[in-house]
């Protein structure tokens, strides 16, 4: 067998053999409903914090960087509860309700936290007051971006106009510039998917370690969010079997198919790591692995 049939055989082989072993369909269904729990309590905190901080879009810019990556057959029922509960006035910054809803938001990076220290085989070693001031930290670090964001997005337009008026050829830049909710969008999901890699977890690992689980989450989130989307447009028909609660339903069953997705990206990292295949790649080169000219990782025959 060629080397480099071989390698990505036994990565591919341990990534999903862990990942079964150690009950990751479990911690998918883990992650999908703490996401879904998370979703308005973070929502709520974060239009509270920003209008704090003057930043009154927060809620709009909010609602499209998360469900923009979403197929419209599943993301219009949920966001358009989410703007529903987002125009019922919460209260001041620090009241019971809106610090609870900050606690209840970290919930949802807990369960990644925990979902990719299984994926990627570490123990966790620091105290759960730790880890849990961590993650209402990550809370509050994505608000306040989102809310730099919401602030940064109304003085585009009017930026746009000032620059066109004195440079009329930066007119196609800016027009793609102004269309941020696909770029934006696309930003913010990378962004976060490498912060949850690098940083979530415990242990330490570089950039180039978590890359390829990176890339294969995007593609394969793409392609689940398509598929999944024409099964409920053409085949599925859940408001017969779940009436009122269909859209909750298949919500949850789609955050699942995510969930799975999101950890194995962190399984197929760990195999790589574990047979050291970007070592292998930097001594070999790909001419050379592919031609079955450079020499497996020492541990690939086990």
């Amino acid at each position: 067998m060629p080397v480099f049939v071989k390698v990505i055989y036994k990565v591919l082989y341990d990534a999903f053999y862990h990942f079964t072993e150690d009950d990751g369909w479990a911690m998918a269904s883990h992650v999908a409903l703490s996401s879904l729990l998370a979703v308005f309590p973070f929502l709520i905190f974060g239009t509270a914090l920003a209008t704090y901080l003057g930043a009154n879009q927060f809620a709009d810019t909010a609602v499209h960087l998360i469900f923009d990556t979403w197929p419209s057959t599943i993301a219009d029922p949920i966001s358009k509860e989410v703007v529903r509960v987002l125009t019922i006035p919460h209260g001041g910054l620090l009241t019971i309700s809106v610090l609870a809803a900050a606690y209840f938001a970290s919930n949802g990076v807990e369960a990644l936290r925990i979902s990719l220290n299984r994926a990627y085989r570490v123990h966790e070693t620091r105290r759960w007051y730790v880890t849990r001031s961590i993650s209402l930290a990550y809370v509050l670090a994505a608000t306040l971006a989102l809310a730099a964001v919401s602030v940064f997005l109304v003085f585009i337009p009017l930026a746009a106009d000032s620059v066109e008026a004195w440079f009329p050829w930066t007119r196609k830049v800016l027009e793609l510039i102004q269309v941020w909710r696909f770029w934006g969008t696309i930003l913010v999901l990378v962004a976060t998917l490498v912060v949850a890699h690098l940083f979530m977890p415990a242990g330490h690992r570089r950039l180039m370690d978590v890359i390829p689980g990176i890339v294969f989450t995007l593609l394969a989130w793409a392609g689940a969010a398509f598929i999944f989307a024409y099964y409920i447009s053409t085949f599925a028909n859940y408001t017969r079997t779940y009436a009122g609660l269909a859209s909750i339903m298949i919500v949850l069953v789609f955050l699942y198919m995510v969930g799975v997705i999101f950890i194995i990206g962190g399984e197929i990292n760990a195999a790589l790591m574990k047979y050291r295949v970007r070592h292998m790649f930097a001594r070999g080169g790909l001419k050379a692995i592919v031609s079955g000219e450079a020499d497996p990782p020492a541990n690939i025959d086990r």
